[in-house]
């Protein structure tokens, strides 16, 4: 009983939102006064904050009020606030509670490294530019480690960080779950599978490396608490999680990799699962973004282990002659070029195939389901709105699907055909 309690007292005091208000504090967000003081306990958790000197509103307990920015502009935009007897005008340049802009910079780019805008940036840049067999394994340990972490979080629904006393400073996941948080698991999955899978394909200093990629993981572990998204377990859960699901996956994936592009059933296997994984992901008590995420996730995965099907089965893949490890070579400017061109001329690609596919999904769909495109596009995602979750997963499973074919089989040929071609591509080195 005693080690039970000693854990739960462990536990609360992790998930304590008072803990975030005071990480925040420590790195310049102008929290409650109440939060600055040592000793505060959880009883005080109900107690409203009040108005700040300098005019913004930090939200109240009872949600009667949002930290979110958005949120806040609209009440400012609109109400004049009665708090504490005092007639305030909100001014909307001063709602956001930040005394260090270095900090709010700092922690808003690293939360983005979490996001589909690195992912695609990552992705692609990594298969036309760097590795394309290191990027397929380094994808689908990732995609595993996501996979589970965005199920949990809907089978857990434990909320995020209460505001107050914590400060939310970003709104772009808010509806999402909490625990565990995957941007801490992908901060551990990615970087590290990267340094696992290269160490010794590669010479270069894995010390630099292991250096680059802790600092890598804690900018975003840091970033989820500085922004109020997540309390300190919800961190410790997302590292907890990668780091054993990555024990098992590092050496069967060097298997998986292999058997997927060389199986002749692996794109029916490939499809089957992803389909599997988005059709039968649990329900929620409430809509959230996380299925949308999952289906993004377990797509995109698919999609570039066929598009590597399809290399290995037209023939076009070769296996290096020469044995690892390989030296690294800085890029000529001819090459620097190259880059350059490649990933402009794959973005100007990827980014019509996107709003393509897009439209033509919204309108196939709704005209079988004899309703109005445009206005499904502009209505609110909810349990209610099943039209629009169906149609968007819909959307989303075959925009990241073929994303993924895309990047690793027909671009490389367009590149090849316009003499921007890498030597190495189908060989993985």
């Amino acid at each position: 009983m005693g080690t039970m309690n000693m854990l739960r007292e462990i536990m609360n005091y992790l998930m304590d939102p008072f803990l975030v208000a005071r990480i925040q504090n420590f790195f310049g967000v102008d929290v409650c006064d109440k939060v600055k003081k040592n000793g505060l306990n959880n009883d005080e958790s109900n107690e409203r904050c009040g108005v700040k000197k300098n005019g913004y509103l930090l939200c109240e307990s009872d949600t009667k009020y949002s930290t979110s920015i958005s949120n806040s502009v609209d009440k400012v935009e609109n109400n004049t606030e009665l708090i504490n007897n005092t007639k305030i005008l909100l001014d909307s340049k001063k709602l956001l509670p930040v005394t260090n802009y270095f900090w709010y910079y700092l922690f808003l780019f690293s939360s983005e490294l979490g996001d589909e805008i690195f992912y695609t940036a990552f992705i692609t840049i990594w298969f036309w530019n760097i590795d394309a067999e290191i990027g397929r394994k380094v994808i689908l340990v990732w995609g595993i480690v996501m996979t589970i972490g965005q199920i949990m979080k809907d089978i857990i629904r434990w909320p995020r960080p209460a505001c107050p006393p914590a400060v939310r400073l970003q709104n772009k996941w808010s509806l999402e779950y909490g625990m565990p948080s995957t941007h801490a698991s992908v901060s551990v999955s990615i970087p590290f599978s990267i340094i696992l899978f290269t160490m010794n394909k590669y010479n270069y200093s894995i010390t630099l490396g292991i250096i680059i990629v802790l600092i890598w993981s804690t900018l975003i572990c840091i970033s989820r608490l500085y922004l109020g998204m997540h309390s300190v377990l919800d961190v410790i859960a997302g590292l907890l999680l990668a780091i054993i699901l990555m024990i098992p996956l590092i050496p069967i994936v060097n298997y998986m990799d292999h058997y997927f592009i060389t199986n002749y059933w692996s794109l029916v296997i490939l499809i089957a699962i992803s389909i599997i994984v988005v059709v039968y992901y649990p329900t929620s008590d409430k809509w959230t973004p996380t299925r949308n995420d999952t289906t993004m996730v377990v797509s995109v995965v698919s999609g570039i282990h066929v598009g590597a099907w399809l290399n290995y089965y037209t023939g076009i893949i070769s296996f290096n002659s020469q044995l690892p490890p390989y030296d690294i070579n800085l890029p000529t400017y001819t090459e620097l070029g190259q880059i350059i061109l490649r990933t402009i001329l794959g973005f100007c690609f990827a980014i019509p195939l996107k709003l393509i596919i897009k439209l033509l999904v919204y309108t196939t769909m709704c005209g079988i389901k004899r309703i109005n495109a445009k206005e499904l596009m502009k209505s609110e995602n909810s349990l209610e709105n099943r039209n629009k979750i169906i149609v968007d997963l819909v959307y989303r499973f075959i925009y990241c699907f073929t994303f993924g074919i895309v990047t690793v089989y027909v671009l490389p040929l367009i590149f090849a055909m316009v003499g921007l071609s890498r030597p190495g591509f189908y060989n993985g080195s």
